[in-house]
């Protein structure tokens, strides 16, 4: 072995003068690089693998450390679940599009919730006038959440609801729709969201204190880990942290950070690591650097599998697992030359499915103008489908397993990581690299660098700074009528003048004991839900114990 790789060196010093250098002058530009700073070398072999194991660093799928996927087996077995992420207006109409989607394919249920839901708002609050079910479905109630889930086989789907702040509650809502239908909580798999420290970095729908959240997320992950066993009580989201404008390295590092701070969160408030961690998911976003994004879903699972097994001792493989769900990348979508992102969607959908992506999402195309109409998204689900059924990439495990350039790539974004993860660590840990904004002006000074590049041309988006079609028309966009805001307002108002006021006082006042004496939440929510509580009532009875978080720094 050492004879032959003295031979490729040898070779490849000699390729690189009389061959490559002669060339470089017909270079496109002097350096190629991925979104994180990687230098992309003209060409790899098995010199740039020089200390590479394959059965420590790479291995086998279905086995630690999990660098080629979570199954053995992977699409072989089935397809990803095609989760197309949907939700507006009322329960109804939102309900109308999951039947429809569901009639076409979508093998998964991903509810998307306005602000004022996110935010812990009732649609009557002052604060939600003009929001109410314009970004996602208002959910005020169990009213609502029982006509939102209509029709809908609740043993048989898995449903992701893209919430935060207010996750305990809307797992309370679905909770108890289920076993109003006489379907056993064990039966029922899904996931929230429910990871508040992103929200404090890259999206803003916080409510309570970083103190009061993470006693929220912990009493999620006891709580389920009895009544909800098949649930993912979290995923991590690193989406956001994208989308605000990170490199993919800082997306890897920063997501993983926080998904340390949620395990030694629910260590210290008395779990044992191997009763939650098989339950913590991820969500990633997949970017436009093809082979970046591939190598960072790959350095993701081996990483996590390491610290999980390293770090906190783990025994069960399935608590080492790095399971995600991936997104298409949603700030690539351009206004611009609409049709044009089916392709950027497409490529980023190949990109998850060759990094082993376990669910995903495709964005449609009219997504940078509003929210997307019956037709963009059925033409992004159809995307999925003919990638699954038609391409035959998904026929073996992790084809690119063993690429030079792969490897290269996923050891060079997992050192990164680790060095960002290093300086988290010497801050005091994700909490306090936010608290302190170090990880919020990271993304922001990569934000910068990136569209500064598209403003001086060094980086071309097609239709935007280079072939710009002067009369590009938009296409016809998805219009939320305004006149929902008052038929919630009303249907709000008629189960406040119907409900047991008497039950839901107590109800709510348990929420508020609960908080203050330091008792589990969930039960207690699950009750006052019972009780048709809203939910802008619960989130008050948990804001008047907790307060309200306001951030300390300026950027």
């Amino acid at each position: 072995m050492d004879k032959e790789k003295k031979e490729i060196e040898a070779r490849r010093v000699l390729w690189e003068e009389g061959r490559l250098k002669p060339a470089s002058s017909r270079a496109r530009r002097a350096r190629f690089e991925t979104s994180s700073g990687i230098e992309i070398e003209p060409a790899y072999d098995p010199t740039d693998l020089a200390n590479f194991n394959y059965l420590r660093d790479l291995g086998f799928a279905g086995e630690y450390p999990f660098a080629r996927g979570v199954h053995p087996d992977m699409y072989r077995g089935r397809f990803w679940t095609m989760r197309q992420y949907a939700g507006f207006g009322t329960a109804e109409e939102s309900n109308r599009r999951y039947r429809y989607l569901f009639e076409h394919g979508q093998t998964g249920l991903s509810v998307a919730f306005d602000l004022p839901t996110q935010m812990g708002r009732d649609a009557d609050h002052p604060l939600a006038h003009g929001e109410v079910g314009r970004v996602g479905v208002s959910i005020c109630s169990l009213a609502d959440m029982e006509t939102l889930l209509a029709g809908l086989p609740l043993d048989r789907i898995s449903t992701s609801m893209t919430i935060n702040a207010t996750a305990a509650i809307l797992l309370a809502l679905y909770l108890v729709v289920a076993e109003r239908r006489q379907v056993p909580w064990s039966k029922l798999t899904g996931t929230i969201q429910n990871d508040i420290l992103k929200e404090y970095v890259a999206r803003g729908t916080y409510i309570y204190p970083p103190g009061g959240s993470m006693r929220l997320i912990t009493d999620i992950f006891a709580f389920a880990a009895r009544e909800v066993p098949n649930w993912n009580t979290i995923s991590v989201s690193g989406y956001h942290i994208r989308e605000a404008g990170s490199t993919a390295a800082q997306e890897l590092a920063f997501t993983l950070a926080n998904g340390i701070a949620y395990v030694e969160a629910a260590l210290s408030a008395g779990l044992q690591a191997d009763e939650f961690a098989s339950r913590i998911s991820f969500f990633f976003n997949v970017h436009n650097n093809f082979f970046e994004e591939i190598a960072k879903f790959r350095a993701a699972r081996r990483l996590w599998a390491r610290i999980m097994k390293e770090r906190f001792g783990v025994k069960n493989e399935r608590s080492m697992m790095l399971r995600f769900h991936t997104q298409t990348a949603g700030s690539t979508l351009t206004a611009q030359q609409a049709n044009n992102n089916v392709v950027r969607v497409t490529l980023q959908a190949l990109a998850a499915v060759l990094g082993g992506t376990q669910s995903l999402h495709t964005n449609s195309k009219d997504e940078a103008l509003a929210l997307p109409t019956e037709e963009s998204a059925l033409l992004a689900l159809r995307t999925q489908q003919i990638i699954a059924h038609e391409s035959q990439v998904a026929d073996t495990v992790d084809p690119l397993g063993g690429s030079y350039f792969v490897e290269k790539l996923t050891n060079e974004l997992e050192e990164r990581a680790r060095q960002y993860m290093a300086r988290i660590e010497d801050l005091g840990g994700a909490v306090a690299a936010i608290e302190s904004a170090y990880v919020q002006r990271e993304i922001q000074n990569a934000a910068y660098a990136y569209q500064r590049e598209i403003e001086t041309g060094a980086r071309v988006v097609v239709g935007v700074n280079e072939f710009v079609a002067a009369n590009d028309r938009p296409p016809e966009t998805l219009k939320v009528a305004p006149e929902l805001e008052t038929r919630q307002k009303v249907a709000l108002a008629r189960l406040r003048s119907e409900r047991d006021s008497a039950r839901v006082l107590s109800a709510v006042e348990a929420v508020q004991s609960a908080a203050r004496e330091g008792a589990n939440l969930m039960p207690p929510i699950v009750e006052a839900v019972r009780s048709y509580a809203t939910l802008g009532e619960i989130a008050d009875a948990m804001r008047r114990v907790f307060g309200e978080y306001r951030p300390a720094h300026t950027l």
